[in-house]
């Protein structure tokens, strides 16, 4: 606003222009006391006012940026009352001024002066106050994308740590498998290493993606359950059902990793004649619901959405409430016959739509 005086100026000549004809003509239709009165002198008479209060507009706005009423309130409110003990005999010769060229021999100088300069004081007051309105609306602005930005900034940072921790839990689990089949079949820990290598580039790869296609996560997904059928060889019987459609959703990156990490290790790993594992992913109205069904003993007998204590688990569903706020489900029950059922429910968003924003 005050860094462009000129601009100000430019535009409060419009606006002055714009004021003038309005009166002008006003003052010509209704006349002064039924007589009537020339165009061209009615708006002489109020063109001249207004028009220089509109480039007037431009020194006004600088001085308002310059020394607000907001920092060292008692000197800049002594600079803006003798501004305008100046600013008012200045206005006053502009209409003198105008009245001379357009209408002549009507009012000296020193009328005008008498006449407007008690007003111009106030009308500087009204210009003043309107442009520190609008300098605090402009701060005001500035200062809530600001913090919007902190914030967007924030809850990235924390979705990135709490991403950041599956990295480590993942990789040492893996690990202590790696470890124990080193004692008993090293062809098939070799194997596992190479899976894991094929799992660590692919996140690798991902690496600053909050979020992927399901497409994408599935394919994470295929790594690590090569992985885990190495180890667990026919014990572990896997079965995929994803709507095609689906597969284009956007989904958290590594959602779905440590779900299946948990139905493994609790549900399936510790049988001896092992298990099944479910996974499916439907496109209903709005909403991409995935599902992660396995056939162990379930974890008790009141389990709700609320429960599930893996730290996978914990980190999983505090990543959705980053990510979506309310406007999820993800619960754990027990299946009817055994088995435990992980349900989780999001917003369906294309892979080419906007991005959900963080919580």
């Amino acid at each position: 606003m005050g860094k462009r005086p000129l601009a100000v100026s430019g535009f409060g000549l419009l606006v002055g222009l714009f004021l003038g004809l309005i009166y002008g003509t006003h003052l010509h239709i209704m006349g002064d006391e039924g007589k009537p009165i020339a165009w061209t002198w009615a708006f002489a008479d109020y063109g001249a006012f207004w028009v220089s209060w509109g480039l007037l507009s431009g020194p006004i706005a600088w001085l308002v940026y310059k020394f607000p009423i907001g920092g060292h309130r008692r000197r800049n409110v002594f600079i803006h009352l003798a501004a305008s003990l100046v600013i008012s005999p200045i206005h006053s010769s502009g209409c003198y001024l105008g009245m001379c060229i357009l209408a002549p021999k009507h009012m000296t100088w020193l009328g005008y002066l008498s006449l407007l300069y008690l007003r111009g004081i106030a009308y500087y007051a009204l210009i003043a106050a309107g442009f520190h309105a609008l300098d605090y609306y402009r701060r005001y602005q500035e200062q809530s994308r600001t913090a919007s930005q902190l914030e967007a900034q924030l809850a990235h940072t924390k979705l990135h740590l709490l991403k950041m921790q599956l990295h480590p839990h993942f990789l040492f689990n893996t690990l202590n498998s790696i470890s124990a089949l080193l004692h008993e079949d090293i062809e098939l820990a070799d194997l596992m290493i190479e899976r894991l290598g094929d799992f660590l580039r692919l996140t690798l790869e991902h690496s600053t993606a909050q979020e992927v296609t399901l497409r994408e996560e599935m394919e994470f997904l295929e790594c690590y359950l090569g992985i885990e059928q190495i180890r667990l060889q026919e014990r572990l019987v896997v079965s995929t059902d994803i709507e095609s459609h689906a597969l284009d959703a956007r989904v958290p990156s590594l959602i779905l990793q440590p779900i299946v990490e948990n139905a493994i290790r609790h549900g399936i790993a510790p049988r001896a004649g092992g298990g099944r594992l479910e996974i499916r992913g439907r496109h209903e109205h709005s909403t991409l619901a995935l599902t992660v069904r396995d056939d162990g003993p379930g974890i008790g007998a009141a389990v709700n959405g609320k429960n599930g204590k893996g730290m996978g688990l914990a980190i999983t569903r505090a990543r959705l409430e980053r990510f979506y706020g309310t406007h999820h489900r993800f619960e754990l029950v027990n299946a009817p016959g055994g088995g435990l059922i992980v349900t989780l429910e999001i917003p369906f968003q294309p892979s080419n739509s906007e991005q959900v924003p963080a919580q």
